[in-house]
């Protein structure tokens, strides 16, 4: 027997967006556990104040994410309480201070094992990107210094040669790029000196092999990004 459940009226701005966010809000929270039957589709629209078709479509998008599971003749379960999907978009939205910490957490690893496991060939490419990177130029070349920083991290990333770090990295690449540039446009002494001579400490710590000081090279730049970062008002 399906329980009593309240759910929040749908807000008209996106009818489809906001009955996901409410069934999703239920499935999170544990109000319908994994393995349960959600209420049928007429009751939810009725609940919600929508059409049918409304919540046809909200549960299609949720099943195409394996939250929910229509099973024909039988009703719609809860497969999971996580849709992997809507956390990295929240991840996206994150603030510029919790954006390179998380950073400075998820690239720590993929330097230790490019120090472990990198070919000579990729050691080439990482000084190809380093040497491309270069500088940060005037403010009106931002964007593109922005791109050719991630574009040596993300080589890094590769020469790890672990598939799921890529692939996590690949997604969080257009928010890296962003913060970047944001960041990049408060603080104009970011890219310079200093910040360059870090990269390349990053990148000889690779290059001789030696995973520890590679983790710790990566641990001292996000810390240097993390202090200004922290320093800015709108963090």
């Amino acid at each position: 027997m399906v329980k009593e459940f309240a759910l929040p009226q749908a807000s008209r701005r996106s009818l489809v967006s906001s009955v996901i966010e409410a069934i999703r809000a239920q499935v999170e929270t544990g109000a319908w556990p994994i393995g349960e039957r959600i209420p049928k589709e007429a009751e939810l629209a009725e609940k919600l104040q929508v059409s049918r078709n409304t919540v046809r479509e909200a549960v299609s998008v949720l099943s195409h994410a394996n939250v929910l599971e229509v099973r024909q003749g039988d009703g719609t379960y809860v497969r999971s309480n996580i849709d992997p999907a809507e956390i990295m978009r929240r991840v996206s939205r994150a603030g510029s201070l919790a954006h390179f910490e998380i950073r400075a957490i998820l690239e720590q690893g993929p330097a230790r094992l490019a120090a472990m496991r990198r070919t000579e060939a990729e050691v080439k490419e990482l000084t190809r990107l380093f040497e491309e990177r270069g500088d940060a130029p005037a403010k009106e070349d931002l964007a593109t210094f922005a791109e050719r920083d991630i574009a040596f991290h993300f080589g890094i990333v590769r020469a790890s040669h672990n598939e799921a770090l890529e692939e996590l990295f690949r997604y969080f690449a257009a928010s890296a790029i962003a913060n970047t540039h944001a960041l990049l446009n408060e603080l104009e002494h970011l890219g310079q000196g200093a910040d360059k001579a870090m990269h390349e400490a990053i990148l000889r710590a690779i290059e001789a092999g030696l995973p520890d000081q590679a983790a710790e090279a990566v641990q001292t730049l996000m810390k240097s990004i993390t202090t200004s970062v922290a320093e800015l008002p709108n963090r």
